[in-house]
């Protein structure tokens, strides 16, 4: 039933996001997805898997990257979250390499979202 629930907030989540259109994405979006990942960025990687809810919340991050601003600003809204989890910013970067997901840049110290493709 839990599972059944989260599959639901997050097809919710990815409807509204998408019906932004073109407009970049939003950090509350990013945010609400990677609370998904919560355990697993908590307990830091690599606590064996991420699991299914999670990297479905990351896959909807990926399918919101259909163009360079929006990238970009994923790559910001993730950097963020990389700042603010500073103990536990390894486990959030490597969550697309858990979950197979690319999403076009890689999330480290380095990353300079203005360059991203």
């Amino acid at each position: 039933m839990g599972a059944h629930r989260t599959m639901i907030r997050v097809l919710m989540l990815l409807s509204w996001a998408t019906s932004i259109g073109g407009s970049a994405v939003e950090c509350t979006t990013v945010t609400e997805l990677i609370s998904f990942c919560a355990t697993f960025i908590s307990n830091g990687s690599p606590d064996p898997y991420p699991g299914t809810p999670c990297c479905e919340a990351v896959t909807n991050l990926y399918m919101m990257t259909h163009s360079t601003d929006n990238r970009r600003s994923l790559c910001g809204c993730l950097m963020g979250l990389v700042t603010a989890n500073n103990s536990n910013s390894t486990a959030i970067a490597t969550l697309p390499g858990f979950c197979g997901v690319p999403l076009g840049f890689t999330i480290g110290p380095d990353t300079d979202c203005n360059f991203v493709p």
